[in-house]
């Protein structure tokens, strides 16, 4: 059973940093497709950002680009989402996501429905 657990939420003021990890507890860490997700309060679920396998590839959501970097360290098994220029939008809760690839494909989508595993998610609040 694949586990996926994040941390590193909290509340920060406008401006501010904040560096989201996401461990994935499965032996073949470094075969899954990884993604960010987040959830406003009262709004749907919606794509944040993505890497491959081999973090040839990201995808980042339009209003995150150049704000937010998203890497992977498959020898810890962990994922990263960097958060910087924070802004009251993006507060929400903060999931990450794992879509099992092939060995050696660095496919990457989007699309919430493909991602198979699901971490409980870590509140990010961004106030003044």
């Amino acid at each position: 059973q694949v586990q996926l657990v994040e941390s590193g939420g909290g509340l920060v003021q406008p401006g501010e940093s904040l560096r989201l990890s996401c461990v994935i507890s499965e032996r073949s860490r470094d075969t899954y497709a990884m993604g960010w997700f987040r959830q406003a309060p009262g709004k749907e679920r919606e794509f944040v950002a993505c890497i491959s396998r081999s973090s040839i590839k990201t995808v980042y959501e339009e209003s995150v680009k150049g704000r937010f970097t998203v890497s992977r360290d498959n020898a810890k098994a962990t994922v990263y989402l960097q958060m910087n220029r924070l802004k009251p939008e993006d507060t929400g809760v903060y999931f990450c996501a794992a879509l099992p690839v092939d060995q050696y494909s660095d496919y990457i989508t989007r699309r919430e429905i493909e991602y198979v595993y699901w971490g409980q998610g870590t509140h990010v609040t961004v106030s003044s």
